[in-house]
């Protein structure tokens, strides 16, 4: 079965050597996701310090722009937010930070309702507080 590399203009670049998504027949596999900015080093939501750890982070702002991210990888990708069917959410902080995305979430997916793995992990790639593995269809 043929599979098609997506890489989207408007997501941020992977910090590795992965693309944005993959299609593989109607399914879309989407890479981890997280809140960063494309072409620049700028985490919504988050101060570091001068060693790059972080300082202080705000989980809402940072949820508004993975969301964001990860619209732009789907639109790129010829897809669309109705068409999530299963998301893994990777949160750093699980207790402070899980009713503030799942208020979040609720907004996003008022009418879609994919299903849903949260998982606690004590750190990422980089220095952020959530990511997200989504597979949609097209």
């Amino acid at each position: 079965m043929k599979t098609n590399r997506i890489e989207s203009s408007k997501a941020p670049e992977p910090v590795g050597l992965y693309p944005h998504a993959r299609q593989v027949g109607n399914l879309l596999f989407l890479s981890g996701v997280g809140p960063r900015e494309r072409g620049s080093k700028k985490i919504p939501g988050v101060e570091l310090d001068v060693d790059g750890k972080i300082i202080s982070y705000d989980i809402e702002v940072q949820c508004h722009s993975v969301f964001k991210n990860v619209n732009y990888i789907l639109e790129d990708a010829g897809s669309s937010w109705k068409n999530i069917v299963d998301v893994t959410v990777y949160l750093t902080n699980m207790k402070d930070d899980f009713q503030i995305y799942n208020r979040i979430w609720a907004e996003y997916f008022s009418e879609n309702l994919p299903c849903r793995t949260t998982l606690e992990i004590n750190c990422l790639p980089t220095p952020i507080a959530i990511e997200l593995k989504v597979i949609a269809t097209i």
